[in-house]
């Protein structure tokens, strides 16, 4: 009887019985797993930082409450029904940035923000950053590969228009991001090496241009810090040598939870945002940075085995470029803190204080999610 009414239903329907409840509302258990244990570590590591602030670390895991429900939501959402939207959203995020532009909130000497009092106040650009890989992953899965030259062109149009709107507010580190994550989908349509090449050899010149007519005092000053930090000591040098002395006197064990110096007697600026790694590395040392960086390397890991798995054109380039795209996020703070790289004002992924750049994460791994778990459902159906 038992086996007469199983072979009656469908196999969607037995295939749905076994699934577990993860799958079921399509989400990934390995990185909801890894995405908890990073952003509660982060929770302790900012109240720290903050020196104590209760009222940051409670907008922040406010935010981790608006960001995990803004991932389940997008997870439930099959991938063809993503791509469908993608140019709404990129038309949108594109006047969002022209709205900044005309009226956007001013804060330390930047216009980055839309401020609506006592409703929201939101950074656009953010948005950007999960909507140009997807942009870009519609417009080229529709095309044959490898892209032809007519089809980059095209491409490099839809990167440049809210590139160019980013640098305007001004804001260089959060527009080379949704740069490279533009640039990441192109790459994996499969770039001929000749056109590889002369991007290589374009890097000079483009570098040369946007020193000499975009870039700020303020951000070219960045960039001959990092080159000499020691020529201005107290001045533009101050935060990257006051960011190596914190990770360096934190050693292999650290100080320990809130006993941190250079951060709680204010030498080190910014402690909760862009250098909040320094205060990491102060108080729990080199096996703390450790752990952070293999927590990292396993989001990562795991974003490029779902990417490999993915089974339709345009998941398979979306997933990969949100994957080295969060990468790049972590390459790049822990590169400007430990002085290896210009200082460019890119927070880390999960620990540095922002609301906006916590939903915007999230989001980008409940699109993951999405196109892992209906990959399965297509896959038993």
């Amino acid at each position: 009887m038992n086996s007469n009414f199983d072979r009656s239903l469908s196999r969607e329907d037995v295939m749905r019985r076994r699934a577990s409840l993860l799958q079921r509302l399509h989400i990934d258990g390995q990185l909801l797993l890894l995405l908890v244990i990073l952003i509660s570590g982060g929770l302790f590591v900012l109240y720290s930082a903050s020196g104590k602030n209760w009222e940051l670390l409670f907008k922040q895991a406010g935010s981790f409450g608006i960001g995990l429900i803004a991932m389940f939501v997008v997870a439930q959402f099959e991938p063809r029904f993503m791509a469908r939207w993608v140019p709404v959203g990129y038309v949108l995020g594109v006047l969002l940035l022209v709205a900044v532009d005309v009226m956007g909130h001013n804060a330390m000497g930047a216009t980055r923000w839309i401020n609506i009092p006592g409703v929201i106040r939101f950074q656009p650009s953010e948005l950007m950053k999960i909507i140009m890989p997807a942009t870009i992953a519609w417009y080229l899965s529709k095309r044959s590969l490898p892209p032809r030259l007519q089809h980059l062109v095209i491409g490099l149009l839809l990167i440049g228009i809210p590139f160019a709107l980013i640098v305007r507010q001004p804001d260089l580190g959060t527009a080379l991001l949704v740069l490279i994550s533009g640039a990441f989908v192109t790459f994996m349509a499969g770039l001929r090496w000749r056109w590889i090449l002369g991007a290589v050899l374009a890097i000079v010149p483009i570098a040369v241009g946007m020193w000499t007519f975009v870039m700020h005092n303020y951000q070219k000053q960045r960039v001959l810090t990092f080159l000499d930090p020691e020529s201005d000591p107290l001045g533009t040098g101050w935060n990257i040598i006051q960011s190596k002395a914190a990770i360096g006197s934190g050693g292999v064990f650290g100080k320990g939870w809130l006993l941190g110096t250079q951060s709680h007697l204010d030498f080190l600026p910014e402690s909760h945002t862009d250098f909040i790694i320094a205060v990491l590395g102060e108080e729990f040392g080199l096996v703390g940075i450790c752990l952070l960086l293999l927590v990292y390397l396993l989001l990562v890991a795991r974003g490029l085995v779902i990417t490999a798995q993915a089974q339709t054109l345009f998941g398979k380039l979306l997933a990969g470029s949100l994957t080295m795209t969060f990468f790049i996020y972590v390459f790049i703070n822990i590169g400007m803190v430990s002085g290896l790289l210009p200082v460019v004002g890119v927070p880390l992924p999960f620990i540095s204080y922002g609301g906006t750049s916590m939903v915007t994460l999230m989001t980008g791994f409940g699109i993951l999610m999405s196109i892992h778990t209906h990959r399965k459902w297509i896959a038993q159906v």
